[in-house]
């Protein structure tokens, strides 16, 4: 799985465990809406770590805690 599909799968699983919405994680992190629609459907190359802070913050977690997950393992990453 390329690094964009992971970072979308850990959002939508985070946004699921927290029961929130894109909107109201727009409304707490200050991302807006459409950067967030963005990074669900895959539409960039990567993510800035900027953003991914700015995310974890309106999640209400740590930056290693969106990337504690087995998405993000090396084997489960493509090239």
């Amino acid at each position: 799985m390329k690094l964009n599909e992971a970072v979308s799968k850990r959002l939508k699983e985070l946004l699921d465990e927290k029961n929130m919405t894109q909107y109201q994680l727009y409304v707490k992190s200050g991302v807006p809406k459409s950067t967030i629609g963005n990074i669900m459907h895959c539409s960039y190359d990567s993510v800035k770590l900027r953003v991914i802070h700015e995310l974890c913050q309106g999640l209400g977690i740590s930056i290693p805690d969106f990337f504690n997950s087995p998405f993000f393992l090396e084997d489960s990453l493509d090239p």
